[in-house]
């Protein structure tokens, strides 16, 4: 299999992890589904529910709301691997109080060595107006270098809109 990284980034509801399924699922089972969120609430619980239900049989999942860099290191070579969603991930180290830099700095690392088709998921948090206050202005830009840094390290770079890929990269 194809040591490929796909990188597929756009807003919220923008279908990127539908189409990060759909593409991923194209190479043979078994897929292994990286998930970075954590449910703290109802509302994040629901979300989560509903992205498991549209994976059926085939998929493995790897819970790594911290830990992304240990999670893709464990995989098999040639495996098949869907990281949903580095912002996730991103505001996980930032709640943590860890140095962001340094965190996005080692999975950008990572990243650049995919050892089989790589899918990363992540939000454009850059379009809209300039945050209000200052934890907002910090996540969007460290997200903003940290989507920058995966761009680079990726072969391909989709940017979703309205449930449409367009080719970046």
């Amino acid at each position: 299999m194809p040591e490929k990284l796909t990188f597929l980034l756009g807003g919220a509801r923008s279908g990127k992890s539908a189409h990060a399924e759909r593409l991923i699922t194209q190479f043979p089972a078994p897929w292994t589904y990286i998930a970075t969120a954590q449910a703290y609430d109802d509302e994040m619980r629901e979300r989560i529910s509903i992205h498991r239900g549209r994976r059926g049989d085939g998929w493995l999942t790897v819970d790594a709301p911290l830990d992304l860099v240990g999670a893709l290191g464990s995989v098999l070579d040639g495996t098949p691997v869907l990281v949903d969603c580095l912002t996730l991930w991103l505001t996980n180290h930032m709640l943590a109080d860890h140095d962001v830099e340094a965190e996005s700095a080692r999975l950008a690392d990572v990243l650049s060595r995919p050892r089989g088709p790589w899918f990363v998921v992540s939000n454009e948090v850059g379009l809209g107006i300039v945050p209000d206050n200052a934890l907002a202005r910090r996540f969007r830009d460290d997200a903003g270098r940290l989507n920058q840094k995966v761009a680079a390290a990726a072969d391909e770079v989709l940017f979703m809109v309205s449930g449409l890929p367009m080719k970046v990269k």
